[in-house]
């Protein structure tokens, strides 16, 4: 079976996955190359602002999102400010992933930076081309192509992706996360 999944796509957990790190997530693909895919959990938000998470940063009013499981000592971060920012990688659209973090926090303390244009996350998620071609093949993900509010997350983003997406998918949105409770 062939997926077309390309940067800028989101995967969204199909309604009975049991990996906690993934139980109804969605997640932005910021990268999906032959050797495998990186991506960001776009809706399990931590309790933490930025500044209580990284010393030395300028005050900035930004709940930082729980990105994935890997690399959870690194700080990345999605963006509309590829203009500005440099060494930014090009996602989809007016949508980029990191950049120089010096300019960014320089940006931010003359605040030509605003918190509804950017999201902050500690770790994300990666998987080897076979481990995501399998995962793809026996229906873990859904593939969204077009959902534009991606900095306006939440933590019910996964019925809002699914409800808009119409069809079979607004079905599984209304599903409970435990089919006994149905």
């Amino acid at each position: 079976m062939t997926h077309d999944l390309n940067k800028g796509d989101l995967m969204v957990a199909e309604p009975f996955m049991k990996d906690p790190a993934f139980k109804r997530t969605v997640t932005l693909v910021c990268e999906n190359t032959k050797d495998g895919a990186l991506g960001l959990v776009l809706n399990r938000p931590s309790i933490f602002k930025i500044n209580e998470m990284v010393s030395n940063f300028p005050a900035f009013q930004s709940t930082v999102f729980y990105g994935g499981p890997v690399g959870m000592d690194r700080l990345n971060y999605i963006h509309s400010y590829g203009d500005i920012i440099p060494n930014s990688f090009h996602i989809k659209d007016n949508l980029y992933w990191n950049g120089d973090y010096e300019v960014l926090k320089k940006l931010i303390k003359e605040k030509k930076i605003l918190p509804h244009n950017i999201k902050f996350f500690v770790g994300y998620a990666g998987w080897d081309a076979e481990q995501l071609k399998e995962e793809l093949n026996e229906n873990s993900w859904i593939i969204c192509k077009d959902f534009p509010e991606i900095f306006r997350m939440h933590e019910y983003m996964w019925q809002d992706v699914l409800h808009k997406m119409g069809g079979k998918h607004k079905l599984i949105a209304a599903l409970p996360e435990d089919p006994i409770l149905n």
